[in-house]
């Protein structure tokens, strides 16, 4: 009888010990500007598991969007999104929230299908949340590919860098 205690306080311990120390991991939180023609900042590091926000803000004068991926489409000779979508290839459906953004995960006009974030007007801001999985493991870029790539010609890019 004594052993069987014994041995139901020793699983209720390891259970009650598990449990506590699995607390939720605070989501961290990055702010990318948009503006003409730049995200700010220019890179963004992130780490598989660890939940994040992107507040995406147009702080610029026009039509701005945002588009995660690797391997940029070329087509007529001027770049059109990627051929690796980051959410896509992983399989994450990021959330998002904000002023009515444009998210699309289908064909959009550009050479490959793929999630886009736009915020057509100056002001507008959005807010993406997901979890870095390990198929997101490597270096991935952000890019704005409006008014036929002529943003991402003039180095409206950053990159995004997901680590173990």
């Amino acid at each position: 009888m004594r052993r069987l205690i014994f041995c139901l306080f020793l699983i209720l311990t390891i259970a009650w010990l598990t449990a506590c120390s699995k607390a939720p991991t605070e989501p961290v939180i990055y702010t990318l500007e948009m503006t003409e023609y730049a995200f700010e900042p220019s890179s963004i590091e992130l780490k598989v598991g660890q939940p994040v926000i992107i507040e995406v803000v147009n702080n610029g004068t026009i039509e701005h969007e945002a588009m995660f991926g690797r391997d940029v489409v070329i087509t007529m000779d001027r770049p059109d999104g990627y051929h690796h979508d980051m959410f896509a290839e992983s399989g994450v459906q990021p959330q998002m929230e904000g002023n009515q953004p444009e998210m699309d995960m289908s064909e959009h006009g550009h050479g490959a299908s793929s999630f886009m974030l736009t915020l057509p007007e100056p002001g507008d801001s959005a807010t993406i949340a997901f979890i870095p999985t390990e198929d997101m493991v490597g270096e991935w870029e952000i890019g704005c590919f409006v008014q036929d790539g002529v943003h991402y010609d003039a180095g409206m890019k950053a990159t995004l860098t997901v680590t173990q």
